[in-house]
Protein backbone atom coordinates (compact mmCIF):
# COMPACT_ATOMS: atom_id res chain seq x y z
CA UNK A 1 0.00 0.00 0.00
CA UNK A 2 1.14 3.53 -0.63
CA UNK A 3 0.73 7.11 -0.12
CA UNK A 4 -0.54 8.90 -3.99
CA UNK A 5 0.94 11.87 -2.56
CA UNK A 6 4.71 10.45 -2.10
CA UNK A 7 4.49 6.73 -2.80
CA UNK A 8 5.73 5.94 0.55
CA UNK A 9 4.52 2.88 1.97
CA UNK A 10 2.10 2.33 4.97
CA UNK A 11 3.81 -0.28 6.84
CA UNK A 12 1.56 -3.64 8.09
CA UNK A 13 2.73 -4.70 11.67
CA UNK A 14 2.12 -7.45 13.76
CA UNK A 15 -1.53 -6.92 15.93
CA UNK A 16 -0.98 -3.90 18.03
CA UNK A 17 -3.44 -2.81 21.20
CA UNK A 18 -6.02 -0.44 20.60
CA UNK A 19 -3.79 2.58 22.25
CA UNK A 20 -0.95 1.78 20.09
CA UNK A 21 -3.23 1.47 17.07
CA UNK A 22 -4.34 4.98 18.08
CA UNK A 23 -1.19 6.53 18.36
CA UNK A 24 0.28 5.44 15.21
CA UNK A 25 -2.89 6.44 13.61
CA UNK A 26 -2.18 9.74 14.80
CA UNK A 27 1.06 10.24 13.72
CA UNK A 28 0.04 8.68 10.10
CA UNK A 29 -3.00 11.92 10.15
CA UNK A 30 -0.26 14.41 11.40
CA UNK A 31 2.26 13.54 8.82
CA UNK A 32 -0.06 12.97 5.46
CA UNK A 33 -3.07 15.68 6.33
CA UNK A 34 -5.32 12.62 5.17
CA UNK A 35 -5.53 9.11 6.00
CA UNK A 36 -8.21 6.65 5.08
CA UNK A 37 -9.70 4.17 6.62
CA UNK A 38 -9.43 1.43 4.23
CA UNK A 39 -5.51 2.11 4.91
CA UNK A 40 -5.29 2.01 8.36
CA UNK A 41 -7.33 -1.64 8.36
CA UNK A 42 -4.58 -2.88 5.96
CA UNK A 43 -1.61 -1.70 7.50
CA UNK A 44 -3.00 -2.95 11.35
CA UNK A 45 -4.29 -5.96 10.07
CA UNK A 46 -7.61 -4.89 11.68
CA UNK A 47 -11.62 -4.62 10.51
CA UNK A 48 -12.65 -1.59 8.65
CA UNK A 49 -15.28 -1.26 11.69
CA UNK A 50 -12.14 -1.52 14.00
CA UNK A 51 -10.45 1.24 12.32
CA UNK A 52 -13.47 3.32 12.41
CA UNK A 53 -13.52 2.54 15.86
CA UNK A 54 -9.89 3.95 15.81
CA UNK A 55 -10.37 6.99 14.71
CA UNK A 56 -13.78 8.08 16.67
CA UNK A 57 -11.71 7.36 19.89
CA UNK A 58 -9.09 10.02 18.65
CA UNK A 59 -11.74 12.23 17.69
CA UNK A 60 -13.76 12.50 21.16
CA UNK A 61 -9.82 13.23 22.52
CA UNK A 62 -9.91 16.18 20.19
CA UNK A 63 -7.22 15.05 18.48
CA UNK A 64 -8.47 14.41 14.99
CA UNK A 65 -11.43 15.32 12.75
CA UNK A 66 -13.24 12.67 11.19
CA UNK A 67 -14.47 13.31 7.49
CA UNK A 68 -15.95 11.37 5.05
CA UNK A 69 -13.67 7.61 4.30
CA UNK A 70 -10.61 8.61 7.13
CA UNK A 71 -9.85 11.42 9.13
CA UNK A 72 -7.91 14.82 8.99
CA UNK A 73 -6.08 17.11 11.24
CA UNK A 74 -7.32 19.43 13.80
CA UNK A 75 -5.49 21.66 12.28
CA UNK A 76 -6.51 21.72 8.94
CA UNK A 77 -9.01 23.54 7.08
CA UNK A 78 -11.74 21.01 6.83
CA UNK A 79 -11.37 20.56 10.57
CA UNK A 80 -12.61 23.95 11.77
CA UNK A 81 -14.56 24.06 14.85
CA UNK A 82 -18.37 24.30 14.16
CA UNK A 83 -19.84 27.69 15.38
CA UNK A 84 -21.98 26.94 18.69
CA UNK A 85 -24.48 29.04 16.26
CA UNK A 86 -25.32 29.86 12.25
CA UNK A 87 -22.88 32.42 11.55
CA UNK A 88 -24.75 35.80 10.20
CA UNK A 89 -24.59 37.06 6.77
CA UNK A 90 -21.97 38.84 7.46
CA UNK A 91 -20.23 36.70 9.91
CA UNK A 92 -20.06 34.27 6.65
CA UNK A 93 -19.16 37.40 3.93
CA UNK A 94 -16.26 38.05 6.08
CA UNK A 95 -14.66 34.49 6.12
CA UNK A 96 -12.77 32.67 2.87
CA UNK A 97 -13.21 36.28 1.38
CA UNK A 98 -10.79 35.35 -2.02
CA UNK A 99 -11.59 31.55 -2.93
CA UNK A 100 -15.58 33.02 -2.88
CA UNK A 101 -14.72 35.24 -5.10
CA UNK A 102 -12.36 33.39 -7.61
CA UNK A 103 -15.45 30.85 -7.03
CA UNK A 104 -17.75 33.35 -7.94
CA UNK A 105 -16.07 34.95 -10.89
CA UNK A 106 -15.98 31.36 -12.07
CA UNK A 107 -19.52 30.77 -12.24
CA UNK A 108 -20.15 33.86 -13.68
CA UNK A 109 -18.24 32.74 -16.32
CA UNK A 110 -20.70 30.23 -17.23
CA UNK A 111 -23.47 32.14 -17.97
CA UNK A 112 -24.88 33.90 -21.08
CA UNK A 113 -26.67 36.40 -22.35
CA UNK A 114 -30.72 35.74 -22.81
CA UNK A 115 -30.19 33.11 -20.13
CA UNK A 116 -32.60 32.75 -16.73
CA UNK A 117 -30.66 31.88 -13.66
CA UNK A 118 -31.20 31.15 -10.17
CA UNK A 119 -29.20 32.61 -7.41
CA UNK A 120 -29.22 30.90 -4.03
CA UNK A 121 -28.70 33.34 -1.06
CA UNK A 122 -25.40 33.36 0.61
CA UNK A 123 -21.95 34.65 0.53
CA UNK A 124 -20.15 32.82 -2.20
CA UNK A 125 -23.43 33.29 -4.44
CA UNK A 126 -23.38 36.80 -3.84
CA UNK A 127 -19.67 36.94 -5.18
CA UNK A 128 -21.42 35.78 -8.44
CA UNK A 129 -23.90 38.42 -8.62
CA UNK A 130 -21.47 40.65 -8.25
CA UNK A 131 -19.09 39.15 -10.71
CA UNK A 132 -22.12 39.22 -13.36
CA UNK A 133 -21.88 42.86 -12.42
CA UNK A 134 -18.60 43.65 -13.66
CA UNK A 135 -19.41 41.64 -17.31
CA UNK A 136 -20.17 44.47 -19.64
CA UNK A 137 -20.84 41.61 -22.53
CA UNK A 138 -24.21 40.35 -20.45
CA UNK A 139 -27.68 41.79 -21.24
CA UNK A 140 -30.87 40.02 -21.01
CA UNK A 141 -30.14 38.28 -18.36
CA UNK A 142 -33.08 37.17 -15.90
CA UNK A 143 -31.78 36.45 -12.04
CA UNK A 144 -34.10 34.70 -9.66
CA UNK A 145 -33.17 34.84 -5.93
CA UNK A 146 -34.51 34.59 -2.90
CA UNK A 147 -31.94 36.44 -1.04
CA UNK A 148 -32.11 40.12 -0.35
CA UNK A 149 -28.70 41.21 -0.06
CA UNK A 150 -28.14 39.59 -3.62
CA UNK A 151 -31.25 41.34 -5.14
CA UNK A 152 -30.28 44.57 -3.81
CA UNK A 153 -26.66 43.76 -5.61
CA UNK A 154 -28.29 43.73 -8.83
CA UNK A 155 -30.83 46.55 -8.43
CA UNK A 156 -28.33 49.13 -10.68
CA UNK A 157 -28.21 46.51 -13.42
CA UNK A 158 -31.97 47.03 -14.17
CA UNK A 159 -33.06 46.93 -17.17
CA UNK A 160 -30.00 45.17 -18.38
CA UNK A 161 -30.51 42.42 -15.63
CA UNK A 162 -34.25 41.45 -14.59
CA UNK A 163 -34.17 40.79 -10.86
CA UNK A 164 -37.04 38.42 -9.65
CA UNK A 165 -37.45 37.94 -5.65
CA UNK A 166 -38.93 34.98 -4.99
CA UNK A 167 -41.12 36.26 -1.81
CA UNK A 168 -41.79 34.48 1.14
CA UNK A 169 -40.72 34.52 5.36
CA UNK A 170 -37.66 36.84 6.29
CA UNK A 171 -34.98 34.63 8.17
CA UNK A 172 -33.25 37.45 10.11
CA UNK A 173 -29.20 37.47 10.07
CA UNK A 174 -29.34 35.63 6.82
CA UNK A 175 -31.40 37.69 4.93
CA UNK A 176 -33.14 34.91 2.94
CA UNK A 177 -36.85 34.18 1.88
CA UNK A 178 -38.10 30.73 2.85
CA UNK A 179 -41.50 28.87 3.51
CA UNK A 180 -44.30 29.56 3.41
CA UNK A 181 -44.74 31.31 -0.31
CA UNK A 182 -40.98 30.85 -1.44
CA UNK A 183 -41.69 28.09 -3.22
CA UNK A 184 -45.17 29.01 -4.95
CA UNK A 185 -43.00 30.97 -7.84
CA UNK A 186 -40.17 28.16 -8.17
CA UNK A 187 -42.96 25.79 -8.79
CA UNK A 188 -44.21 27.72 -12.20
CA UNK A 189 -40.61 28.82 -13.76
CA UNK A 190 -38.23 26.99 -15.72
CA UNK A 191 -34.31 28.25 -15.76
CA UNK A 192 -31.51 27.27 -18.05
CA UNK A 193 -28.73 27.96 -14.77
CA UNK A 194 -29.26 27.16 -11.17
CA UNK A 195 -26.27 27.94 -8.26
CA UNK A 196 -26.88 26.59 -5.44
CA UNK A 197 -25.18 27.42 -2.08
CA UNK A 198 -24.74 24.76 1.10
CA UNK A 199 -22.71 24.05 4.44
CA UNK A 200 -21.47 20.51 2.68
CA UNK A 201 -20.88 18.83 0.16
CA UNK A 202 -20.14 14.95 0.97
CA UNK A 203 -19.84 11.66 -1.68
CA UNK A 204 -22.21 10.00 0.09
CA UNK A 205 -24.36 12.24 2.59
CA UNK A 206 -24.93 14.74 -0.81
CA UNK A 207 -26.00 18.03 -0.76
CA UNK A 208 -26.45 19.47 2.87
CA UNK A 209 -27.12 22.68 4.49
CA UNK A 210 -27.79 23.61 8.39
CA UNK A 211 -30.70 24.54 8.17
CA UNK A 212 -33.70 23.01 7.04
CA UNK A 213 -36.21 25.79 5.73
CA UNK A 214 -33.36 26.99 3.34
CA UNK A 215 -32.22 23.52 2.09
CA UNK A 216 -36.04 22.45 1.32
CA UNK A 217 -35.85 25.86 -0.89
CA UNK A 218 -32.26 25.16 -2.54
CA UNK A 219 -34.26 21.80 -3.62
CA UNK A 220 -36.98 23.54 -5.05
CA UNK A 221 -34.78 25.83 -7.04
CA UNK A 222 -33.05 22.06 -8.16
CA UNK A 223 -35.33 20.95 -9.50
CA UNK A 224 -36.58 24.10 -11.68
CA UNK A 225 -33.50 24.39 -13.63
CA UNK A 226 -32.01 22.58 -16.80
CA UNK A 227 -28.35 22.77 -15.23
CA UNK A 228 -27.22 23.03 -11.76
CA UNK A 229 -24.09 24.05 -10.08
CA UNK A 230 -23.66 23.78 -6.28
CA UNK A 231 -20.46 26.61 -5.04
CA UNK A 232 -18.67 25.66 -2.12
CA UNK A 233 -15.70 26.72 -0.89
CA UNK A 234 -12.95 24.02 0.02
CA UNK A 235 -14.08 23.96 3.91
CA UNK A 236 -17.02 22.72 3.31
CA UNK A 237 -16.26 19.26 1.65
CA UNK A 238 -16.92 16.34 3.68
CA UNK A 239 -19.15 18.21 5.69
CA UNK A 240 -22.50 16.53 6.99
CA UNK A 241 -25.58 19.18 8.27
CA UNK A 242 -28.80 18.87 9.40
CA UNK A 243 -30.94 19.81 5.92
CA UNK A 244 -30.20 17.22 2.74
CA UNK A 245 -31.23 19.17 -0.29
CA UNK A 246 -30.49 16.55 -3.28
CA UNK A 247 -27.83 13.65 -3.61
CA UNK A 248 -24.28 14.19 -5.23
CA UNK A 249 -25.77 12.61 -9.02
CA UNK A 250 -28.36 15.85 -8.75
CA UNK A 251 -25.84 18.10 -9.67
CA UNK A 252 -23.88 19.13 -12.89
CA UNK A 253 -21.07 20.53 -11.58
CA UNK A 254 -19.29 21.36 -7.91
CA UNK A 255 -17.09 24.78 -8.70
CA UNK A 256 -14.74 25.08 -5.33
CA UNK A 257 -11.69 26.34 -4.62
CA UNK A 258 -8.05 25.10 -4.53
CA UNK A 259 -7.63 24.73 -1.06
CA UNK A 260 -10.37 21.51 -1.88
CA UNK A 261 -8.56 19.05 0.01
CA UNK A 262 -7.80 16.67 -3.38
CA UNK A 263 -8.89 12.65 -1.80
CA UNK A 264 -12.14 14.19 -1.16
CA UNK A 265 -12.62 16.02 -4.81
CA UNK A 266 -11.52 12.34 -6.09
CA UNK A 267 -14.32 10.84 -4.45
CA UNK A 268 -16.76 12.89 -5.38
CA UNK A 269 -15.38 12.69 -8.84
CA UNK A 270 -15.57 8.96 -8.55
CA UNK A 271 -19.72 9.87 -7.32
CA UNK A 272 -20.11 11.26 -10.64
CA UNK A 273 -20.16 14.68 -9.88
CA UNK A 274 -17.81 17.37 -12.28
CA UNK A 275 -15.50 19.44 -10.05
CA UNK A 276 -14.22 22.67 -10.89
CA UNK A 277 -11.39 23.92 -8.68
CA UNK A 278 -11.64 27.95 -9.51
CA UNK A 279 -7.67 29.71 -9.73
CA UNK A 280 -6.36 33.49 -10.18
CA UNK A 281 -3.74 33.02 -12.94
CA UNK A 282 -1.99 35.25 -10.49
CA UNK A 283 -1.72 33.73 -7.51
CA UNK A 284 -2.65 29.81 -8.28
CA UNK A 285 -0.34 27.49 -9.83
Amino acid sequence: MTDAATDAPITAHAPLDAPRRRELALALVAERGFVRVAELSAAFGVTTVTARADLDALERRGEIRRVHGGAVPVSSTLAAERPDREPTFEEALAASVEPKRRIGEHAASLVRSGQSIILDVGTTTLQIARALRARDDLDDLTVFTNGLSLALELEDEIPRFTVIVTGGTLRPKQHSLVHPLAGSMLDEVHVDLAFIGCNGVDPVHGVTNANLPEAAVKALMLRAAARSIVVADGSKLGEVHLGRIAPIDAFDELVTDVAAPRPLVAELEVAGLAVHLARDPKVDP
